[in-house]
């Protein structure tokens, strides 16, 4: 398959020029262009789900440097998001596919690695997209308890065994709304982009005026005032505290995967993907000044509050009982609204890597439902196994805690990948319409050795206090996972090695994928050495 950046410059404008893209990166249409520019960005927006995630990731803000990395930290940070963000969105621009980042990854990097750079970046997105949804539905089960904790004045204790009955819920009931039709799942992203907004408006106009004057803080504290809780030195506390706005503003690909369901995908791709970091930095960035001159300056008594939720308690006590409640409330509707963003993205990419034959039982995952027009089985075999991840909880809460992180540092795997083959391998990458000119190479460089750095800082335990139950085991969950693709690819016989040939063109009739298809695999090698004799993309 020739896999290219076809220049989409001009042929964007024209009513069939999404099509037409899509056939020269190899592929047929098979979804319902069903979602507009707005309702794409909805899906990036929702799945950032703004206010929920801060609320799941204020433990890492307050006791690592308290209000001044709660504000400055959160501005900080959102200008290196952004970095990666444009350095994305130019590529999306240019080859606007479900497969998205394994796809690029593949088209620009040389012809001796390329397959095996595509395989993990497939996998590792994969991983991301699942673990994200299991870490929202997670965090969204324990705000559910936390309301419960509020309504019952804390007389209500939580067990393990509640919360993994709630978050199975949460994610079945996940998997019927995503299996429904395209139209429908478009016109839910404009509702869900009003709650969101709502939201965050509510904590930034409302909570100010509601808090009483003993929890008001003054400007020095609210913008300067610096804590570190863990024991960990100042400077590397507050690094720390970054790992709260990465994780808030994240899986900017999830508008990448919906290319094949937006009209107008190589322009309304890239700009969702700016447009939902931009407004997610400043609507955050708004709520966390809001939180850092309403919550009081005892941040210990947040942070071991018996309700369990730093952001719950700050609300308890600006607002009392029941507008505390009433406003959790929404915060859990938003955050059940992410789950299932979450999974609508997560299905994408699992699709489009099985149509690609990268997946155990591809010839299921690869079909798309022919009354919804949608990949169902790829629906539920993502929550299959967002529900085989729940179980970790049991094992203890820094084992699913590493679920959290591993969202994040999957996710970073997956692009600093096809950014870094794009300049560092030979290749004739043609810009879309979307294009950075002369500042990609820098924004570009930005971008890596920042996702670099802070992968590394992910791997980081919260507090300096060590032992076996503080020990972060990001790396050993990602590394592990990571060993297991390497090990599976390269496996006798039946590795990948021996089989995935990177994106195959479905345009073919014979070729309807197929994990394991000894014809399909030979018909693979066949089309592919046949576009590479012809391709003029590589040297």
């Amino acid at each position: 398959m020739t896999t290219t950046f076809p220049a989409t410059s001009k042929s964007h404008l024209r009513p069939d020029a999404d099509e037409e893209i899509l056939a020269k990166l190899g592929y047929k249409q098979e979804f319902h262009r069903a979602f507009t520019p707005l309702e794409v960005f909805g899906v990036a927006f929702s799945y950032i789900g703004l206010l929920p995630s801060i609320a799941s990731v204020l433990f890492y803000a307050i006791p690592n440097g308290g209000p001044l990395a709660m504000v400055w930290g959160w501005a900080i940070a959102s200008g290196f998001i952004m970095c990666i963000g444009l350095a994305m969105a130019e590529l999306a621009s240019a080859a606007p596919t479900s497969g998205g980042l394994y796809y690029w990854t593949y088209s620009l990097a040389s012809p001796r690695c390329r397959n095996f750079l595509a395989w993990i970046v497939g996998y590792s997105n994969t991983i991301q997209s699942i673990t994200a949804v299991a870490s929202v539905d997670w965090a969204c089960a324990i705000q559910i308890m936390a309301a419960v904790g509020i309504a019952s004045d804390q007389a209500y204790a939580t067990t393990n065994e509640q919360l993994y009955g709630i978050y199975a819920a949460l994610v079945l009931s996940h998997a019927i709304l995503v299996s429904f039709g395209t139209k429908f799942l478009a016109r839910l992203q404009r509702i869900y982009i009003l709650l969101n907004v709502c939201l965050c408006l509510i904590v930034i106009i409302v909570l100010p005026i509601a808090t009483p004057s003993v929890y008001r803080n003054s400007a020095s504290f609210a913008l300067g005032g610096f804590t570190s809780l863990d024991g960990w030195p100042s400077a590397f506390a507050f690094i720390l505290s970054l790992i709260a706005p990465l994780y808030t503003i994240g899986g900017y690909d999830s508008s990448v995967h919906m290319s094949e369901e937006v009209s107008n995908a190589a322009t309304a791709i890239p700009w969702a993907i700016i447009s939902s970091i931009g407004m997610s930095a400043i609507l955050g960035w708004g709520i966390n000044v809001s939180l850092a001159f309403c919550m009081g300056a005892d941040l210990n008594s947040i942070l071991n509050s018996p309700i369990g939720q730093p952001m719950a308690q700050i609300l308890y006590n600006s607002l009392g009982k029941r507008g505390a409640l009433a406003l959790w409330c929404l915060i859990i509707l938003v955050q059940y609204i992410m789950g299932s963003s979450c999974l609508l993205v997560g299905s994408r990419q699992t699709f489009a890597f099985a149509r690609d034959g990268a997946l155990p039982f591809s010839q299921y995952l690869n079909r798309i439902n022919g009354y919804t027009r949608t990949p169902v089985n790829t629906v539920w075999f993502d929550a299959a196994l967002v529900l085989a991840i729940g179980f970790l909880a049991f094992a203890g809460t820094q084992a699913i805690d590493a679920v959290f992180t591993i969202a994040v540092t999957a996710s970073y795997v997956s692009y600093i990948t096809p950014i870094t083959t794009r300049f560092v391998f030979k290749n004739n990458f043609k810009p879309g319409p979307f294009s950075l000119g002369r500042l990609s190479f820098p924004i570009a460089a930005l971008a890596v050795s920042w996702m670099v750095f802070m992968i590394i800082v992910f791997f980081f335990p919260s507090t300096a206090r060590i032992n076996a139950e503080a020990m972060n085991y990001t790396v050993v969950v990602l590394g592990g996972y990571m060993s297991l693709a390497v090990f599976w690819y390269y496996c006798p016989v039946y590795g990948g090695v021996y089989w995935f040939n990177g994106p195959v063109s479905n345009l073919a009739p014979s070729i309807k994928g197929g994990y394991g298809d000894k014809d399909l695999v030979r018909e693979r090698k066949e089309i592919r050495d046949t576009d590479l004799s012809a391709s003029v993309i590589y040297s």
